[in-house]
């Protein structure tokens, strides 16, 4: 009679880290429901609340992997694809959306919006195929489509239309050139650094978002400064 409680106890134990694992799945498939409201705060030109949300998808994607492994999710729930599901996510969240609020943002030529927002998301969705998007050391190789990004400094310092059209048809581009872009967490080479200046331009993107786009100069000309820095250390980096 006392042998079956403890028979029954990893039984129990082994579904309930099932169904966690489940809701793993489920935890980075929100990315997608962030997507589909980011669309539409862009529908209604709130451009904060688009990249607020856009910035939570971009938290559930840098957290589930670590949870995923710490479930064994990939072994627990062999039918469902991890991968699959956060290419789909990102790709929505990454591409999709950051190519629609640039289509309908007005920050570009007339006539060029669509073709551009097209050329987004065919290059985006090429590129997330990719089988070799990562180097060895674990760069970037070419623009990582991360569409968000850019998008985020086109709304924040609204430049010149034609420049901001010639800014992403350069980026277009460049996602099939292998010139290395950093990845902060991934590349072991001032990781340290990498990291810490990436939490502070997402305090100062923050910043700027509760400002409604408009920080000041300081903050927005501290989040180019960043941005500069990340660019320059795939550019200036070592072939390996």
């Amino acid at each position: 009679m006392s042998a079956e409680p403890r028979q029954a106890e990893p039984r129990e134990a082994d579904a309930l880290k099932t169904a966690l694992g489940f809701g793993v799945h489920i935890f980075t498939a929100t990315g997608a429901a962030l997507g589909l409201l980011a669309v539409l705060a862009a529908n209604k030109a709130d451009w904060p609340l688009m990249f607020m949300l856009l910035g939570v998808a971009l938290v559930v994607d840098g957290v589930d992997g670590t949870i995923a492994r710490r479930l064994d999710v990939a072994e627990r729930l062999p039918r469902w694809s991890g991968e699959t599901l956060d290419l789909v996510v990102d790709f929505v969240t990454y591409v999709l959306v950051p190519a629609y609020a640039l289509v309908v943002g007005g920050l570009l030529p007339q006539g060029t919006a669509v073709p551009l927002g097209i050329a987004i998301v065919i290059t985006g969705a090429l590129y997330f195929a990719d089988r070799r998007m990562k180097t060895k050391d674990n760069y970037f190789r070419g623009f990582p489509a991360v569409w968000n990004v850019p998008a985020f400094y086109l709304f924040l310092l609204r430049p010149d239309p034609w420049i901001a059209a010639a800014t992403i048809a350069l980026l277009a581009v460049l996602t099939f050139v292998p010139v290395p872009f950093l990845h902060p967490f991934r590349v072991v080479r001032l990781r340290a650094l990498n990291i810490a200046l990436l939490a502070v331009w997402s305090v100062l993107a923050f910043v700027a978002l509760m400002r409604d786009m408009m920080p000041g100069p300081w903050i927005a000309g501290a989040l180019c400064v960043i941005a500069v820095y990340f660019l320059g250390a795939g550019i200036l980096r070592k072939d390996k």
